[in-house]
């Protein structure tokens, strides 16, 4: 009988856990184009078999995909060529199927296998990204994972981008990320179909390059006093304080990181940016600058030196332009541009040409003479000449300049591209003028803001919710959209010190713009996508890629009425509770739940936030206190 009892018992747990398997969502992000589910599930055997094309940019995907099957599922997997009746078939179109492009795929799943088809192997590489996203989570894992039924639901998906540019960047200059930090990073991007990487590679804060033929530029400006706090509001270094924090990538270091995006179908676009953001290279080289005493400036290390006070351009107190007046800095971009253009092969050199303050040029001799003698009015026009003339040293190394939407201000030759920045309009106009563009609003795709409320995360001048970067369109309205190359989110490091932090500010948000980039617009839907991001945590952990949890926790705003405060909560999904407390207890589920904007009593200190979904903590604590709470009242 004790035999019978425990066969049940066994079997029980088994369709428990099929069962489970089998309600478990699709959650597939990017969205696909067209995703039809037909019911039931094809289970990988214990030795399975991979056909696939042979050819150089195939064996990174044949590998790939055979280390990802075979490392969580500790199965035996091999790869054969061209073989027939396998178990996972990679096949490439001997005829196009132009309605997918170049990065396009149709995946099949039936009960006795898997086939991806594509016309490129870019398209099996992201056909292989969608297979992987409809195993389980624990496929994710860096070691063997016990108890898992490996299983796939049948399904039939066709699926291309939307936008030809799906990008990421990433800031080395604020703060240093080493080789294997930055190849992690583009790991991840490549998960989530993104294929570009744009490289922010100098700034004030650091000159992250290997120029040969300008050694300074590493000896001196990739190196300055180390900082740790709020950046913007730091001390200033003291004489002879060590400059022991920084960094710098070999040229040879970049050719392996330009390959290993390479493998993973993502092109890798640098940044220098000039005429400001200079710091480093004047420090390095002091005669760039137009300014008498730069002998003595030194790579920013955090502390103010820019007044925002008046708005943009800002009011420099340290001269960080490189003088467009001076013969000696065109020759410097040479020599830069030189090395740079052999080193990246994609065809876009970013230039930056954001933010350069104006008050430096305009009691600067030198710049004077040179809007005389060029017939310029403005200081606009004189940045303008500067790219102008930076563009010509660009093309003449047989590559396209790329700026920020400040470049426009001076006027733009026709083959300049534009990275629209400051809101879309400056991208709509550019398109319309016949330049290309990439969109990278602030409003939906700069991921070094605020993702949640202020009292869990690193301060930063503004916030930017989940919700809020899912509505980002590459092809906003009035645009014309055959100048559009796509879109990307910007990660800038001010406050970000190292990769986790970079991974949690990149993470969910990296998902929606994921999303906006790759799937049809009409595809999108906040509430599936809210469900899919939160299986996608699940995905993290098991990748052990840190996120942030922040779309579990209530934005705050608080109104004022005479001598009464009111703190009014609200959540970004549906199906949480929220409980909070005054009396500097931390509150749970039995407290009473919030249920309308509540009064701050009169005497109290602190505010204590939780959400909880049935019986469970799900958001994080949050403590304010309420003197910071009674701010916040605009």
């Amino acid at each position: 009988m004790k035999k019978i009892s425990l066969s049940i018992l066994f079997i029980m747990l088994v369709i428990t856990v099929f069962g489970q398997q089998a309600e478990r969502m699709i959650s597939i992000i990017p969205e696909p184009v067209s995703l039809v589910k037909k019911g039931g599930h094809y289970v990988l055997p214990e030795n399975v078999t991979i056909s696939s094309p042979v050819g150089k940019e195939m064996n990174f995907v044949n590998n790939y995909l055979k280390d990802k099957l075979a490392t969580a599922t500790g199965k035996k997997v091999s790869v054969a060529a061209n073989a027939k009746n396998t178990n996972i078939q990679l096949v490439l179109n001997k005829t196009a199927d132009g309605k997918i492009g170049d990065e396009g795929y149709a995946l099949s799943v039936t009960s006795s296998g898997v086939v991806i088809k594509a016309n490129k192997p870019a398209g099996l590489f992201y056909g292989v990204q969608t297979l992987l996203q409809l195993f389980p989570p624990q496929i994710e894992s860096a070691k063997v994972q016990e108890n898992v039924s490996w299983q796939v639901p049948q399904v039939e998906i066709t699926d291309y981008p939307r936008v030809g540019w799906r990008g990421l960047m990433l800031d080395v200059s604020r703060h240093f990320f080493t080789v294997d930090e930055v190849k992690r990073y583009i790991d991840d991007m490549a998960k989530y179909k993104y294929n570009r990487f744009h490289w922010h590679l100098t700034d004030d804060e650091g000159w992250r390059i290997e120029i040969k033929s300008l050694p300074k530029l590493t000896e001196v400006g990739a190196w300055r006093v180390e900082k740790i706090g709020t950046f913007g509001d730091m001390s200033k270094p003291l004489p002879g304080e060590p400059k022991n924090y920084g960094g710098f990538y070999t040229q040879d270091q970049i050719r392996d990181i330009v390959k290993y995006a390479a493998d993973r179908f993502v092109q890798v676009m640098p940044e220098i940016d000039v005429p400001g953001h200079s710091l480093a290279a004047i420090a390095s080289y002091p005669e760039l600058s137009c300014t008498p005493g730069a002998d003595k400036y030194e790579v920013h290390a955090g502390e103010q030196f820019m007044d925002w006070s008046h708005g943009a351009p800002p009011i420099a107190l340290v001269d960080n332009t490189l003088c467009p007046a001076n013969e000696k800095v065109y020759e410097f971009m040479d020599k830069v541009m030189t090395e740079v253009a052999q080193l990246f092969p994609f065809e876009y050199i970013h230039t930056g040409g954001d933010e350069a303050p104006h008050n430096f040029w305009q009691k600067s001799p030198q710049v004077q003479a040179l809007m005389k003698r060029e017939g310029l009015k403005t200081i606009p026009q004189v940045q303008s000449y500067f790219g102008k003339r930076l563009e010509k040293i660009i093309q003449a190394k047989g590559k396209k300049m790329m700026g920020w939407d400040e470049i426009l201000e001076g006027g733009i030759t026709p083959t300049t591209a534009l990275m629209s920045w400051r809101g879309v309009k400056y991208g709509i106009e550019a398109s319309n003028s016949g330049h290309y563009v990439v969109m990278s609003p602030t409003i939906f795709t700069y991921i070094d803001y605020m993702q949640g409320d202020i009292s869990t995360e690193p301060p930063v001048y503004s916030s930017l919710r989940l919700n809020q970067a899912y509505k980002f369109d590459p092809i906003p309205e009035g645009a014309n959209a055959k100048y559009i190359l796509g879109g990307q989110a910007n990660l800038w490091t001010e406050q970000i010190y190292n990769i986790r932090q970079a991974e949690y500010m990149t993470w969910p948000r990296g998902f929606a713009i994921a999303e906006s980039v790759w799937s049809p617009k009409e595809k999108k839907d906040w509430d599936k996508f809210a469900a899919k991001t939160q299986d996608h945590f699940q995905r993290l952990n098991y990748a052990q890629t840190k996120y942030s949890p922040a779309i579990y926790d209530p934005i705050v705003k608080v109104t004022r009425d005479g001598d009464k405060y009111y703190v009014e909560l609200t959540t970004e999904i549906d199906g949480l509770d929220i409980y909070t407390s005054f009396d500097n207890s931390e509150p749970d589920n039995f407290y009473p739940k919030y249920t309308k904007p509540q009064l701050i009593p009169k005497d109290a200190s602190l505010m204590r936030i939780i959400t909880y979904r049935g019986d469970k903590p799900i958001g994080r604590l949050m403590t304010i206190r309420v003197d910071d709470l009674k701010k916040r009242v605009r």
